[in-house]
């Protein structure tokens, strides 16, 4: 039995963002549908001196008889010694036998498959003819987030905000070579976010950094930096303030801080959900009903996401008959 061993650059030749935003949208109508299960995450939390965590997430796709499991481990001081917060692998199996498939680096997937499901849930729920992108963060999801923007936006400016003031100019100064858009270094997030069509907040930050006085009319945003109930980048008004629609409600109900803090301070409460991504996209729930609607995709990141898109990679491998494979048993 041989297994596919697929590496970070291997991951990158094999899918684009374009590809991985059809995977998306084809994943979230199959949550709906009951084709693909995505069980809670479990997480083990290390010493307090390590600053760690191990996540376990498991899903399974009855249509592509695959199942898998993402492990990865996340150390948000990892930046300042040159490392990604997020590191692990994501296995695939075959689920009539169990036999293992494929083995692939978890943060290259992560990073393309979390910017791909934003722009889903902007071309879902975004004003159409968006021009300006604001990016809170300058980090591996601000890089991402603004190839799958620019992949599904018309886009006129970019603006990057982050606290260290050094890492957007040296952020700026790489992106400016791959498009023909302006970018603008914004000095503070109010600056970020005046008159902006779409924010994507993709910040590591355990308080919140986007209060109800910086979002406006009219405006989408995908929140994706906060995947833990104890951590959050809205306060509690700003939440209020917004349409809300998440990835997947038993997660959000569970795992996200962005919500649950608001909740636990009685600003919302669990009818402020209005719906997932994949019920706005088979019409069964509304989304954007208005030009002047403030829309909020909050995305915590689901273990089937990853698995759609190994799954992807797996099959693009084994029809080019290319790739890594080992010997396993």
């Amino acid at each position: 039995m041989k297994v596919l061993i697929v590496n970070k650059n291997e991951i990158k030749a094999a899918i684009t963002m374009q590809q991985c935003i059809e995977v998306m949208e084809d994943l979230f109508v199959q949550l709906e549908e009951g084709i693909a299960n995505n069980p809670l995450r479990k997480a083990m939390l290390l010493p307090k001196n390590s600053g760690g965590l191990l996540s376990m997430m498991p899903g399974y796709n009855s249509q592509n008889n695959i199942m898998g499991i993402k492990t990865v481990s996340v150390y948000p001081e990892n930046a300042k010694i040159g490392l990604e917060s997020h590191q692990g692998t994501v296995t695939l199996f075959d689920s009539k036998n169990g036999i293992p498939l494929a083995i692939m680096d978890a943060s290259q997937i992560t990073s393309i498959r979390t910017a791909a499901v934003s722009a889903v849930a902007t071309k879902a729920l975004a004003n159409k003819n968006s021009k300006v992108l604001a990016i809170i963060g300058s980090g591996v999801q601000a890089i991402s987030h603004i190839e799958a923007m620019n992949e599904i936006l018309d886009l006129d400016e970019i603006r990057v905000w982050s606290r260290n003031k050094k890492n957007v100019e040296i952020f700026i100064k790489n992106q400016i070579k791959k498009y023909s858009i302006p970018f603008i270094h914004a000095h503070s997030i109010s600056d970020a976010l005046k008159n902006a069509d779409v924010v994507c907040t993709t910040t590591s930050s355990n308080e919140p950094i986007i209060f109800s006085n910086h979002i406006e009319r009219g405006m989408h945003i995908n929140a994706v930096g906060s995947s833990a109930k104890n951590a959050r980048e809205f306060d509690g008004n700003a939440m209020k303030l917004s349409k809300l629609y998440v990835d997947k409600i038993e997660s959000t109900l569970n795992e996200s801080g962005d919500f649950l803090l608001a909740k636990k301070e009685g600003i919302i409460d669990d009818k402020h959900i209005l719906g997932t991504i994949g019920e706005v996209l088979i019409n069964n729930k509304n989304g954007r009903e208005s030009k002047s609607d403030i829309t909020l995709f909050k995305s915590l990141g689901l273990a089937i996401e990853d698995i759609a898109t190994a799954f992807y990679i797996y099959e693009k491998y084994k029809n080019n008959n290319k790739g890594h494979w080992v010997e396993f048993c």
